[in-house]
């Protein structure tokens, strides 16, 4: 009797002393990961389907399309309404699509998935995401190599959601290094950035989160001396505290505390690193513009 396959496919378990992280072969994405037995990621077991979005890659565009419309080069294309009751094309094209494991070891490996043209993007690209472990924590590299005859449009994201044991997000300590923040409209699209100076959007000093709800991007961001920008989450009480990083290629954080969704409400928080903003290929905001055989690559990860 053939035994069923899980609903993301492959699991590939990379650990590294006590850290543990699962990577799956639909979508290429990250289904958990532990630390010292402990849970950091909000994933979901092998035989789920993937819900909410958690952890999948978000390529070539991340976030949502207003009407899944948009012009490049002088051409209208009209992506498929994946987010139908706002009428949006969201969170790109690889989500559910099968990746090939290129390279394997105990604490890295790397999926590999080739993006063929399709109506409302005719486009080609090579995407390559590297998980490797190491004392520190996850790092996830992105490559997306334009293999096709035209530029194309591009944009990446992931959708992690955190969490450090509690029953709810409400408890925690967040700290965003954001000057700005676009706050969404019902339909999930952003606005223009604001300044969050004077806001209760500014958390560039730590503060409770509470009940506050968050479906917001923030930009502008400050980074260290290594140009990485920096959110942290902590857990006073229990002592325990995350950070979610990510490098120059990454210029916008979405934070979700997943209040319409009953498999996450509150329960964990979305940290989600972009290279730019929802209906980025509407507004031109952040979009990077592919030449054919040009590379873009950007990393983040977990401490």
């Amino acid at each position: 009797m053939t035994m069923p396959i899980a609903p993301s496919g492959e699991q590939v378990e990379l650990t590294h002393g006590d850290r543990r992280a699962v990577i799956v072969e639909v979508g290429g994405g990250l289904r958990t990961y532990t630390v010292g037995g402990r849970d950091v990621l909000d994933g979901y077991a092998a035989d789920e389907l993937c819900t909410s979005g958690r952890g999948q890659v978000l390529l070539p565009w991340p976030n949502r399309i207003e009407d899944g419309s948009y012009e490049f080069e002088g051409s209208r294309h009209q992506l498929p309404l994946t987010e139908v009751s706002a009428g949006n094309a969201i969170h790109g094209l690889v989500r559910w699509a099968t990746w090939v494991i290129a390279e394997r070891g105990a604490d890295r490996v790397v999926v590999e998935h080739v993006l063929h043209p399709q109506p409302g993007y005719p486009f080609s690209l090579a995407l390559r995401v590297e998980y490797a472990l190491d004392a520190d924590g996850l790092t996830v590299r992105t490559t997306a190599t334009n293999v096709g005859a035209d530029a194309c449009p591009f944009g990446s994201g992931m959708h992690p959601y955190f969490t450090l044991g509690t029953p709810t997000v409400d408890s925690l300590t967040l700290t965003v290094p954001a000057r700005h923040a676009m706050e969404s409209d019902p339909r999930g699209l952003p606005g223009a950035p604001r300044p969050v100076e004077g806001t209760d959007l500014d958390f560039r000093r730590s503060r409770l989160l509470g009940g506050m709800t968050l479906d917001t991007t923030f930009t502008d961001l400050e980074r260290g001396d290594d140009g990485l920008a920096r959110v942290l989450l902590r857990d006073d009480s229990g002592g325990t505290e995350l950070t979610v990083w990510a490098d120059g290629a990454y210029t916008h954080f979405q934070l979700f505390t997943g209040d319409p969704l009953p498999d996450v409400n509150r329960r964990s928080l979305a940290v989600e690193p972009m290279s730019c903003p929802a209906n980025a290929f509407q507004t031109g905001d952040g979009v990077v513009r592919l030449e054919p055989g040009a590379s873009w690559t950007g990393a983040w990860g977990i401490a």
